[in-house]
């Protein structure tokens, strides 16, 4: 499998403080994986690491067969990165609209079959359509998510992160989000999630990376974690 995404012996700290400990991890085309863990076990900054908002202080990563180890957020997007933020980020004072068509054009510029428009991502969330006018900060947060999302996805990006795209929302609005990432996987996006739905990633993925305290506890696929109860007690607390 040639893989999109590669991490290899990446360790990181936050000043005199390291929070990550040789991380190995590669995802593959059309691939959806998750990083799995606690909180504060260092799975945010793993996509930190990888999106260029944190340089590694040892190790190599790559992507799109670059070494992409000291490059800058913004060129990772360039080559086919997209993020959903945790925290969603959106501009507030821009409208639906606005947020979505500031990051046409951005992302991968290669020819590519999964390429998006802005009637892909209506079709995909309707509700944007009908705020199209309205600003950022007069969305709910479902809406918002929803944006940021479609924010990503108007990229066109290879690989699509998403740190935390369901928390603190709604149970009806957690569904249309897991909704659209099914949606996302039967059209072939390669996926990488953190969220503590371990049902939803279970049915979802295709391969899980646990973190505990900024080391990878183990990895394997969705049957091996099914048939390992003790990595759920003892890293998940399921």
């Amino acid at each position: 499998m040639t893989a999109l995404l590669q991490m290899h012996d990446v360790s990181a700290s936050y000043g005199s403080i390291q929070a990550l400990f040789g991380i190995n991890l590669a995802i593959g085309a059309r691939q959806v994986v998750t990083l799995l863990g606690r909180n504060g076990m260092g799975k945010s900054t793993i996509i930190k690491t990888v999106c260029g908002m944190l340089a590694p202080t040892s190790g190599t990563v790559r992507f799109m067969d670059r070494d992409v180890t000291a490059m800058p957020s913004y060129r990772i997007a360039r080559l086919g990165l997209g993020l959903v933020p945790e925290g969603r980020r959106i501009f507030p004072n821009l409208t639906v609209r606005e947020n979505l068509v500031a990051t046409m054009g951005l992302g991968n510029g290669t020819a590519k079959t999964n390429t998006w428009s802005l009637e892909d991502v209506f079709e995909l969330f309707p509700r944007l359509a009908e705020r199209l006018d309205n600003g950022g900060n007069q969305l709910s947060g479902g809406e918002q998510q929803m944006l940021a999302i479609g924010r990503a996805l108007l990229t066109n990006p290879t690989l699509l992160v998403f740190d935390e795209a369901t928390e603190g929302l709604a149970p009806l609005v957690r569904n249309e989000i897991w909704s659209c990432i099914e949606k996302l996987k039967s059209r072939g996006q390669a996926i990488l999630l953190i969220d503590k739905n371990i049902e939803h990633l279970l049915r979802l993925a295709d391969r899980h990376y646990v973190i505990e305290k900024g080391r990878v506890a183990w990895e394997g696929s969705t049957g091996d974690l099914r048939d390992a109860p003790h990595v759920m007690s003892e890293f998940l607390s399921v």
